[in-house]
């Protein structure tokens, strides 16, 4: 069940956390944090099997990352993301991108439900493509 929610509001200033980080980077979840990072955005890894990214800490889960974090990208199995979403709601995350794959409709209900700006079933790397080509 695709969500598209307000996808320009992910890119208005906030700190970001991917959860599902990779260090091998032909792996997704490395890319995406790459390039967030690439493109000026303000964001942490985590991951609970890596300690650290290019030189910066990665954190085992949400709750361990020592600043809030306002939007997530969720590049998890959906089993997973159910719990993901439900710890971002308790830190007070707004916005949570479910990459595909990574995406349930429970997760994408839950978000609803906690009035969430919620994505899901659309790649944000493609949506950044698409801003930079002045098309999203």
């Amino acid at each position: 069940m695709p969500e598209q929610g307000d996808m320009g509001e992910f890119f208005t200033g906030g700190r970001w956390a991917v959860v599902g980080f990779s260090r091998d980077p032909f792996k997704y979840g490395y890319i995406v944090h790459r390039r967030l990072k690439t493109h000026g955005e303000e964001v942490v890894a985590v991951n609970p099997k890596a300690e650290e990214v290019d030189g910066e800490p990665c954190y085992p889960s949400l709750a361990d990352v020592p600043e809030s974090v306002e939007q997530v990208v969720v590049v998890l199995p959906p089993r997973t993301t159910d719990e993901v979403v439900r710890e971002a709601a308790r830190l007070g995350v707004t916005k949570v991108w479910m990459q595909p794959g990574a995406e349930s409709a429970a997760a994408v209900d839950f978000c609803r439900s906690q009035g969430m700006n919620v994505v899901s079933g659309s790649c944000i790397l493609r949506y950044m493509d698409r801003r930079e080509a002045g098309a999203a």
